[in-house]
């Protein structure tokens, strides 16, 4: 039985070192281009036209962005198994796949964030500019 639970371990060991080069990258990813890109997105310019802009810009990223993130959770579903191992041999990895998944779910989280954020300042920015144009059409009907 030792032996059995000896080499389920070995097992998952092999699986996490597959696993880690996916996650390496998501992680590499994350640091050196998507935290970057979704600090651009903090201050929205104060146009209609320029946070149509930013907004586009950022569904481009979006689109890669949700693709990292798609691949980090898939990586680490592959690894929820380890959740049953109570071994102090596999500890180490345990605690790299939660730096992974904290990573990992912050950075998602903000990407959500700001994704609803451009999509609520642009929807505001549309009604105020409605709102100015049928002012406009008013008071010029009343001159």
């Amino acid at each position: 039985m030792l032996s059995n639970m000896r080499i389920q371990e070995l097992e998952l060991v092999m699986e996490f070192e597959k696993v880690e080069e996916c996650l390496k990258e998501v992680s590499s990813w994350i640091e050196n281009v998507g935290r970057k890109c979704l600090k651009e997105t903090i201050n929205l310019d104060d146009s209609l036209e320029m946070l149509l802009q930013a907004r586009k810009q950022f569904r481009e990223f979006d689109l890669v962005a949700s693709e990292y993130c798609r691949r980090g959770q898939e990586a680490l579903k592959k690894m929820d198994q380890w959740e049953d191992i109570s071994s102090v041999d596999v500890q180490s990895y345990r605690v790299k796949l939660k730096n992974y998944r904290d990573q990992l779910e912050e950075f998602c989280t903000q990407l959500d964030e700001n994704r609803h954020r451009i999509c609520e300042t642009v929807r505001l920015y549309e009604f105020f500019d409605k709102v100015r144009l049928l002012c406009a059409s008013v008071a010029w009907r009343r001159a």
